[in-house]
């Protein structure tokens, strides 16, 4: 298992300093916004390049979500996820983080009542996978489709949830993202769902139960490593999360060493 990171407003601005902040700070991968890839696509070429640092995912930067409410957007966002898919393969990433919407509407929070039925829902998620399915595939990248909790997107809450749209669709370029946060609110246990979905968990967000850096809360990362490791996942942990403390940069270098020595095995050196 490889780690990476999305950005950070401590980070160098400046690409190619970035690109040579992780890789002396030991990030393995950088998940960048979409939007970014596209619009600096050659500096971000150059960074690799120079660095040997991949961008491996993107996550964000489309301007609607695969299951808006509002049909222009959702189109215009299926056409913004096109440019990603093509630029990615252009940089070599392995594909785009995906979920039906984020807050958008939960069924937790007034008013409480959609303004969709459920079936209009699947309609308009499915209808966009299928596209995104097909580009995938010319592209040759993956759409990691990904669950959120119960408060910020009332359609996919689980993995289960997530494998049933590919599974009721053979999608063959859709996988799942399986996000900590996420399912230590939804799943009844983070390492039994990691490993009943271990053939479609493809792509791995990481932050601690309250969405802060690893390490400062409660979570159990050896235990999913340890589970992740036996079902033999190969992929990314990415960190997704804010930080918080007194020294913010200072902070996320020590999550980072939270979780190298979480995958390492007992008593083995980092």
């Amino acid at each position: 298992m490889k780690i990476g990171t999305q950005n950070q407003a401590f980070f160098p601005e400046d690409i190619k300093e970035k690109f040579h902040y992780l890789k002396k700070a030991g990030f393995e991968g950088f998940e960048i916004d979409g939007k970014f890839l596209v619009d600096h696509l050659d500096e971000i070429k150059e960074a690799i390049a120079e660095t040997g640092l991949p961008v491996n995912t993107a996550c964000g930067g489309y301007s609607g979500w695969i299951g808006d409410f509002i049909e222009e957007r959702r189109l215009n966002g299926l056409a913004d996820i096109e440019k990603i898919l093509k630029a990615l393969k252009e940089v070599g990433g392995k594909g785009i983080v995906v979920p039906a919407a984020w807050g958008m509407f939960t069924f937790r929070l007034p008013p409480m009542s959609s303004p969709r039925s459920i079936e209009g829902d699947r309609k308009a998620v499915t209808e966009s996978l299928r596209f995104l399915d097909k580009v995938a595939g010319e592209t040759g990248t993956t759409i990691f489709l990904e669950p959120l909790n119960r408060y910020q997107d009332h359609m996919i809450n689980t993995l289960a949830d997530a494998r049933k749209y590919i599974e009721d669709n053979q999608f063959e370029n859709v996988k799942i993202i399986a996000d900590f946060y996420h399912m230590n609110i939804e799943e009844d246990g983070i390492s039994e769902a990691l490993h009943e979905n271990s053939d479609l968990v493809k792509h791995i967000h990481i932050a601690d139960n309250h969405r802060f850096q690893p390490g400062s809360g409660t979570l159990d990362f050896k235990k999913y490593f340890d589970q992740l490791k036996e079902d033999g996942y190969e992929g990314y942990l990415t960190f997704e999360c804010r930080v918080r403390g007194t020294d913010l940069e200072d902070e996320y270098l020590k999550a980072l060493h939270h979780i190298k020595e979480a995958l390492c095995e007992k008593g083995a050196a980092l």
